[in-house]
């Protein structure tokens, strides 16, 4: 597994390759402290399998430099069969809407730098199988957003979450929300469903408005205890 940590504190590289060994024998690590460092190693193969950044590195741009790695490692082969190759956002930053602000650009996870080793470990192993990781801080904000009565009324009952939820969403859009969960982006989930991407865009937007969430991380909260 090729491991890319991007970040200008060299305690912080250090620190995150020591614990991310424990991801197995084969891991190997490509560093990069600038955004311009970062954007060399994009442009060159084999790409990372996943990649760590810092959002405040010298020459950033806002986030621009967040948003080329998200789309330079998504689906690198482009024939819509690949999975993405997760990008990681590792900050210092703690606040609920930079975190769900990054997330809606198609990033797999955040990872506060104030997170015990174990916790980035584990962060990384759920990203590269396929999931997303989300700081209880995020969760937490995004949990207090006002839902629907329909959905506020439903419990109690001994339903399973995936029940409750269908009283509120379509067979379809509980799927949509699953591959949700599982990281996929509007793409993927179009190809894995047999549907146009449009179609997809059509059913978050009714997810968003059933389960009166704003945004994919929103939306997440709901699906994080769907079982397969």
């Amino acid at each position: 597994m090729r491991v890319l940590i991007a970040d200008d504190h060299r305690l912080i590289i250090e620190g995150v390759k020591l614990k991310l060994r424990e991801l197995g024998d084969s891991v190997e690590f490509v560093e990069a402290e600038t955004v311009a460092q970062l954007r060399s190693l994009l442009a060159k193969t084999p790409l990372p399998d996943v990649a760590l950044i810092d959002m405040a590195m010298p020459g950033a741009d806002g986030v621009e430099h967040i948003k080329e790695a998200v789309a330079t490692l998504r689906d690198p082969s482009d024939d819509g069969a690949s999975p993405a190759r997760p990008v990681v956002v590792l900050s210092g930053t703690e606040d609920p809407s930079a975190i769900r602000h990054v997330l809606d650009l198609g990033v797999q996870g955040y990872i506060p730098k104030s997170s015990p080793p174990d916790v980035i470990l584990n962060a990384v192993r759920l990203v590269v199988g396929g999931g997303i990781y989300v700081p209880p801080e995020a969760m937490k904000a995004a949990s207090t957003a006002p839902v629907t009565p329909a959905f506020a009324t439903v419990g109690g009952d001994g339903l399973t979450t995936k029940e409750r939820l269908a009283t509120v969403l379509t067979d379809r859009q509980i799927d949509v929300l699953k591959l949700l969960a599982k990281g996929r982006p509007n793409k993927l989930i179009a190809r894995e469903l047999g549907i146009s991407e449009g179609t997809v865009k059509i059913h978050l937007a009714a997810i968003f408005r059933a389960l009166h969430v704003r945004n994919r991380l929103e939306a997440l909260v709901a699906a994080q205890h769907l079982g397969d």
